[in-house]
């Protein structure tokens, strides 16, 4: 029997562009598996339905995850008014419909003011978050009803793109833990007639750069797999600040505990005179960055 080839130190982020009716976990494992990646990790899972930017963490770059899944999100997104469902979106049972009022951009732009700023959401019983080790929409396909904490969300844009007379699409921008099909369920309430998503895609995560590639370009060949790895110092929007050689002694030796720079942006990265990156740094206060990353090895401009 022909043995499996060894798993390999694969490090560097891959911003995907998921596709719809896949799971971000499917997305990760194809694209781990074409890379023959012995650690990976996702930030940010989308919705089957969803379409749009994953960023995908490979060996050490998972150790970035924290500051990739904190950042505020841009999605585009189109209801569909008049129907309620299960899920709040095209992939759950209709459970209502309602006839739908005129409507015209006037009289959503008064509703849309009831979802800006900051607001309160009930999440839904079809999300990731967990109860008791399990998430609820484990206990929803089982039909069991748990009761949900209601929480603080921030609806920083919400803007009206479209209006047909049984549709309207969104791009909403908002801060971490916003279900957007939860946003869209209670419009359709406050509206008076339903609505549900049938369209969801993440157009941008802020602090991440670079081009995104597709999973048929993924899937093809690990050669595509490789080009597509960026180091996280290339995807995230940080400044950079190159160690003196006496610097990187005392970091590699993990006596260094910050840095005193006037740089401007919260995140840091620490690059050798070779020009690999070593590690990140957080801003304190008056100049101070506390170190919170380090790497066994660096990172070149691409992922390693």
């Amino acid at each position: 029997m022909q043995q499996k080839p060894p798993k390999l130190d694969i490090h560097g982020i891959i911003l995907l562009d998921k596709p719809t009716n896949m799971s971000s976990n499917k997305a990760l494992q194809i694209v781990k598996r074409t890379l023959n990646a012995k650690k990976a990790g996702h930030t940010g899972a989308l919705d089957p339905l969803a379409t749009g930017l994953l960023p995908l963490c490979f060996g050490q770059a998972t150790k970035m995850a924290d500051f990739l899944l904190g950042q505020n999100k841009t999605y585009l997104v189109t209801a569909k008014l008049g129907e309620r469902t299960t899920t709040s979106d095209s992939e759950g049972e209709i459970i209502a419909t309602k006839d739908i009022p005129q409507l015209n951009t006037a009289t959503i732009e008064n509703y849309l003011d009831s979802f800006r700023g900051e607001i309160i959401q009930t999440p839904s019983m079809y999300s990731a978050l967990k109860f008791q080790g399990k998430p609820y929409y484990y206990y929803a396909r089982k039909g069991i009803d748990i009761e949900r904490v209601s929480r603080p969300v921030t609806i920083i844009k919400n803007e009206l793109l479209e209006l047909t007379a049984d549709t309207l699409t969104l791009r909403v921008q908002c801060t971490k833990g916003t279900y957007i099909r939860t946003l869209i369920d209670d419009l359709g309430e406050l509206i008076g007639c339903g609505a549900h998503v049938i369209a969801l895609r993440r157009e941008q995560i802020d602090g991440i750069q670079g081009d995104m590639v597709s999973m048929d370009q993924l899937e093809e060949n690990n050669t595509h797999c490789l080009a597509a790895l960026l180091s996280p110092t290339t995807v995230l929007d940080c400044d950079k600040y190159v160690l003196t050689k006496d610097e990187e002694i005392e970091f590699v030796k993990g006596r260094l505990k910050e840095i005193i720079t006037k740089k401007k942006k919260a995140l840091l990265a620490l690059i050798s005179e070779n020009g690999q990156t070593l590690g990140y740094a957080q801003y304190t206060k008056d100049n101070f960055y506390s170190i919170t990353r380090r790497f066994i090895y660096g990172f070149g401009t691409t992922g390693l």
